[in-house]
């Protein structure tokens, strides 16, 4: 069995491709509009085959509350090396996206940092 796609609601699309694009070397699909639903949707293709579907429709509700809500937490990327883990890092935070953690090598044996993305989505970059 295989995975075959995450999907994340956004409130602003085209930033958030722009984003996934610039800063994880993505590759985006045209965008899908569906006029019906008010649905728009972009597939992001990364280098291995995983794919991140965004998505944006004007009947989404705002994120659970609380600092550890139900559901998805967090995206992890696996960049091959710690200082690969410590430029991005630095590359994000000069872009604006708040560190939340490390870089630092965690309890389970990860070289890794967490950040969020321009909408607040935990990303996290491991080595």
């Amino acid at each position: 069995m295989k995975l075959e796609h995450i999907a994340l609601y956004v409130e602003d699309l085209e930033k958030m491709k722009d984003f996934y694009v610039r800063f994880f070397d993505a590759t985006s699909n045209q965008k899908y509009h569906n006029p019906r639903t008010g649905l728009q949707t972009y597939f992001l293709s990364f280098d291995d085959g995983a794919r991140l579907e965004i998505m944006q429709r004007p009947d989404t509700s705002p994120k659970a509350s609380g600092e550890h809500p139900l559901g998805y937490a967090h995206i992890a990327f696996r960049l091959g090396s710690p200082d690969k883990v410590e430029k991005l890092t630095q590359s994000l935070q000069q872009h604006g996206c708040p560190l939340l953690n490390g870089p630092r090598t965690t309890g389970d044996g990860y070289y890794e940092s967490v950040l969020s993305d321009p909408e607040g989505n935990l990303i996290e970059l491991v080595a």
